[in-house]
């Protein structure tokens, strides 16, 4: 699908993606935009990048379609985090109760999905983010640092394999590890936790790395990988030297403090 002049809705969760959506969108002739923000977890810059916001508790459902349908918005994108810890401290609308109460897995993959459908039912469709972002998405082969020594480039692409395994059974889309040895696999922590988690158990000469993926067959709607300024910065603070990602299908966020980081900090971020 191709950027329009058409309206776009964003349900915009934490950190940057929301915002750098809302610009790229502007940037490409998008309008009006108008945003779902979450108490607690959307960064209030969003107002400023964005038509209009409505500020709603995480599971109010019903508050969220209307937010669009009122509007005549028919469009929308899924982009940004929510805490882990907020998908158990939900106090869901009698509709997000419904939702849950209909799944027999509740995990991001099936409860955003049902929501996608919630969503079409109302006349709003939930498209992806990707034609806004691939400026942002690297391909295979993309380097800021220092350049890879042999036994990182190994443990990077054993990582990849690992990772990719561990996407495809629905545990986690992160590993950490260091000379052939997984260190820690990303579960419902998420992938900043995993990576400190990882690099604390790496021992006095630390030298770990990171390896985060798309889950195969990933539906690119809604919880697109992505790495930014925070991930790097907590890489550093606990030793490990490399983080590698799936080209094509990861987000690079605050993009020129990213690479600024990865040359003062002397950690590599790269493609695989």
């Amino acid at each position: 699908m191709e950027p329009t002049g058409e309206a776009l809705g964003i349900i915009a969760g934490s950190r940057g993606l929301p915002l750098t959506l809302a610009q790229e969108a502007r940037r490409q002739g998008v309008f009006p935009i108008v945003a779902v923000a979450f108490e607690g977890e959307t960064d209030p810059a969003l107002a400023d990048e964005v038509d209009e916001i409505v500020w709603i508790r995480v599971g109010q459902l019903k508050k969220m379609i209307r937010a669009f349908s009122d509007r005549g918005v028919t469009r929308c994108v899924m982009a940004g985090q929510i805490a882990p810890r907020n998908l158990f401290n939900i106090r869901p609308d009698f509709k997000g109760i419904q939702l849950l109460m209909r799944l027999p897995q509740k995990n991001a993959h099936t409860i955003f999905g049902a929501i996608g459908d919630e969503l079409e039912a109302e006349g709003v469709r939930l498209i992806e983010a990707l034609p806004w972002l691939k400026q942002v998405m690297p391909e295979r082969g993309f380097l800021w640092g220092p350049a890879l020594k042999s036994e990182r480039y190994e443990d990077l692409k054993y990582g990849f394999h690992i990772a990719k395994e561990v996407s495809r059974l629905e545990i986690g889309q992160t590993v950490v590890v260091k000379e052939g040895t997984v260190l820690a696999v990303e579960g419902f922590e998420g992938t900043d936790a995993c990576i400190k988690r990882g690099g604390e158990l790496a021992g006095k000469k630390k030298g770990a790395v990171a390896v985060k993926v798309a889950k195969p067959n990933h539906d690119m709607r809604f919880d697109i990988p992505c790495i930014g300024a925070t991930t790097l910065q907590n890489a550093a603070d606990v030793g490990v030297t490399a983080i590698g990602f799936e080209s094509g299908k990861t987000l690079i966020l605050d993009w020129e403090e990213s690479q600024r980081l990865c040359k003062s900090l002397k950690i590599t971020l790269f493609g695989l």
